[in-house]
């Protein structure tokens, strides 16, 4: 409440002095935001000079859209109040960076319409419209937990998912954006014979072995991609042996030239998913770079590092 001798306004000078119309002042004070200092005889509100300083402050915060909770929280509790400013400002920025990164994904899908020829628009625009802004990556994780064995771990299965389903760029080029078009629609349609491709090794290993070959391929693909990265041949060595072990130990084997040369020819036999790694690799290469190492990339060269080892062998 006021002391005597405060000066106090009503709730039209209190508009004027904030600069905001007394429509937006009742607003506040409705909401329990603006606390009146006292009344008139007649009623009317009355505020004071602290009601002008919490009115600025709560301008401030709106200013940068902090929603109106969390205003509240920061207004209520004076001992906590830069803890909760913190707060209500580290969820906005979260969310403006959600917005932006939406924005993004909406103006590189505009430039690929517009920059396609005018017969093609219309089935890119299809092709487009099927995407959230920014996109999902949830059709994909769906695939491939269609593609992996049943009743894999799930810690194996998790980690599967975060090498195989790549994350869309929080700023897209426009190829990268029409790269991820072409995943969402190849994940998404439904296959010719009504069933996902599953390579053979699932099928022998079982859940519990292709765990392992999924543990093993990992660390795998690891070493060959630093291979990639610096552009080098396909070679025998530290990551092919452990590619070679992540199968012994999926078909309880060893590691043995005989071996080798069958894994070789089973490889060859399986069904391969080129196009979605060529997609993949677009999607987290920056335009102009070279392009990342996907699980496809490398496995690709580890095969062929393979066929070399086997036909130095022979």
């Amino acid at each position: 409440m006021s002391t005597p001798h405060e000066l106090l306004w009503s709730i039209g000078e209190l508009a004027e002095r904030a600069g905001v119309t007394v429509k937006t002042v009742r607003f506040y004070s409705d909401q329990g935001l603006l606390p009146e200092a006292a009344r008139s005889t007649g009623g009317h509100r009355r505020y004071g000079h602290q009601s002008l300083e919490r009115l600025q402050l709560i301008r401030s915060l709106r200013s940068f859209d902090l929603p109106l909770p969390g205003i509240r929280r920061i207004l209520e509790d004076e001992d906590a109040a830069d803890r909760a400013l913190e707060n209500a400002v580290d969820s906005r920025l979260r969310e403006l960076g959600s917005e932006l990164k939406a924005l993004r994904w909406r103006e590189a899908a505009l430039q690929l319409v517009r920059d396609c020829p005018p017969a093609q628009r219309a089935g890119r625009l299809r092709v487009l419209s099927a995407l959230g802004t920014p996109p999902s990556t949830a059709p994909l994780a769906r695939f491939w937990r269609t593609w992996l064995p049943p009743r894999m771990p799930p810690q194996a299965t998790a980690a599967f998912l975060e090498a195989a389903v790549p994350q869309p760029p929080d700023e897209p080029h426009p190829s990268q954006v029409l790269a991820f078009a072409g995943l969402h629609a190849m994940t998404t349609a439904s296959c010719p014979d009504g069933r996902q491709p599953q390579p053979e090794v699932h099928r022998v290993a079982g859940a519990g072995g292709a765990a392992l070959l999924y543990a093993g391929l990992a660390e795998a693909f690891d070493l060959a991609a630093s291979h990639l990265r610096r552009a080098h041949d396909p070679r025998p060595g530290e990551a092919l042996d452990a590619y070679v072990a992540a199968y012994a130990s999926a078909y309880r084997s060893r590691d043995t030239q005989d071996f080798r040369r069958l894994l070789a020819d089973r490889l060859s036999a399986e069904p391969r998913l080129n196009q979605y790694w060529e997609l993949a690799a677009i999607v987290l290469t920056p335009p102009g770079s070279r392009p990342q190492p996907t699980p496809g990339s490398a496995d690709d060269w580890l095969r062929a590092a393979l066929q070399l080892d086997n036909a130095e062998a022979a």
